[in-house]
């Protein structure tokens, strides 16, 4: 396992990634991992007492790569931008969530399922993880609805999700 304690960091201008908390993988344990590709790749371990897996990590330019710290995750660490963290990982060479029921509806559905095989994987294991991680039957019945309305629209996981909370 690699292990490091970096700063959390937050984008303030950053394109798509713009507002995201994060923190950067050293370059000593980039070297280490002997990654073959500068795509994002996923890790599994702990940050402070906190387990995670098939979390994403993200290349941001000359061969740096950050590990984003969504909203779920900072609420179980308790901590914000500034905090210290203890970070071991390792990578995650785990299948994708796949939801089945998005999978089921998808294919009753032409225009829809044309579109969402457009997507590169790793763009529709957004959508998959989204419907896969509903608690409740009715949740998880919205969120497909809400994925096929963004595949009628032509819109990538980050549009969409930027379009639901403008409604909310």
């Amino acid at each position: 396992m690699h292990s490091f304690k970096p700063i959390i960091q937050k984008f303030a201008n950053k394109g798509e990634k713009t507002g995201w908390t994060y923190v950067d993988i050293p370059q000593d344990i980039l070297i280490k991992l002997k990654l073959k590709n500068k795509k994002e790749f996923r890790i599994k371990g702990v940050m402070d007492d906190v387990k995670f897996e098939r979390l994403a990590t993200y290349p941001i330019g000359e061969g740096n790569f950050i590990i984003a710290i969504n909203a779920e995750l900072r609420k179980k660490l308790g901590k914000k931008e500034g905090a210290m963290l203890s970070v071991k990982f390792e990578l995650d060479k785990s299948e994708a969530l796949k939801s089945q029921e998005l999978l089921d509806c998808l294919a009753e559905d032409k225009i829809a399922i044309k579109q969402f095989n457009s997507l590169l994987v790793s763009h529709q294991n957004y959508f998959h993880r989204y419907v896969y991680t509903a608690k409740g039957a009715d949740t998880k019945a919205g969120r497909i609805v809400n994925v096929i309305n963004a595949m009628y629209k032509k819109m990538n996981f980050g549009e969409m999700i930027r379009s639901l909370k403008k409604k909310d």
